[in-house]
């Protein structure tokens, strides 16, 4: 006699002889025909998004696939890389790191638009009148706002194309309009202009989009991972093993700035 077992479900992708099903698309119908950001739009929200926001998807991708080898993702991934792993292993102690301080700021931040945007609501004030009112409840509480400042950039030009791209394709909403009101509302609390950061950029466009935070971190680590490889694979081939990695001593010697003709 055979048991019964219970069975669960899944609605991302069906599996049968010859033939892959994503979201209901089969996947060889798609490919050469969406692009990669139309294509984590589909997976993550179960649908096709419109062209303009899979380009917007696309530039959110782009934007944080790699920032040198300072970061703690690609100086771990490295690390991990001198001490002989293969390049899978490297780029998954590399992930490791992306967390609260490093690609977290994403989610957070995200937390804080949502709540931000949920009081101006509810108080049925403007923007700038929300924002500061939040700023002074955060500062009372001592909450520093993810998302804002940077240790290279004082205005991170990221965000402001993303923000750009986000106007072009009209999602650009009440997060993003509460994501400058509340750098304005920092400016005057704290006395000095803290840019809004690629993460910051990224989370009040993914509220716009109607992600959920708890996605957030995905968005940097799906990009990220990108720059890691090749972060990883030029450390095992260009880089002798067992080195010690001080990214205070590293050069570029890539190509020189040039643009993009296309």
């Amino acid at each position: 006699m055979s048991e019964d077992k219970e069975t669960w479900k899944t609605a991302i992708t069906k599996i049968e002889p010859n033939k892959v099903v994503v979201r209901g698309y089969r996947i060889d119908e798609l490919m050469g025909r969406i692009s990669f950001g139309e294509m984590v739009y589909l997976v993550l929200k179960g649908e096709l998004p419109t062209p303009q926001v899979g380009m917007l998807m696309d530039a959110m991708l782009v934007s944080s696939v790699d920032h040198g080898v300072t970061p703690p993702s690609a100086i771990a991934a490295r690390t991990v890389a001198t001490g002989g792993a293969p390049l899978t292993t490297a780029i998954a102690g590399g992930i490791m790191t992306i967390n609260r301080h490093h690609g977290g700021a994403i989610e957070d931040c995200m937390k804080i638009l949502l709540e931000s945007v949920a009081y101006k609501r509810d108080k049925g004030c403007d923007a700038m009148t929300a924002a500061r009112d939040k700023m002074a409840e955060f500062r009372a509480k001592k909450i520093r706002v993810p998302g804002y400042g940077h240790r290279i950039h004082t205005d991170d030009p990221r965000t402001k194309r993303l923000f750009a791209l986000a106007e072009e394709a009209g999602v650009a909403g009440e997060y993003v309009e509460m994501g400058q009101a509340l750098r304005q509302a920092m400016k005057e609390s704290l006395g000095k202009d803290l840019p809004m950061n690629v993460d910051g950029g990224m989370a009040a466009v993914l509220c716009d989009l109607g992600f959920p935070p708890a996605l957030g971190n995905g968005f940097f680590v799906i990009s990220r991972t990108v720059g890691l490889a090749a972060q990883v694979y030029e450390e095992q081939t260009r880089e002798r093993p067992m080195r010690n990695i001080d990214p205070k001593t590293h050069e570029y010697d890539g190509p020189q700035e040039r643009s993009l003709d296309r």
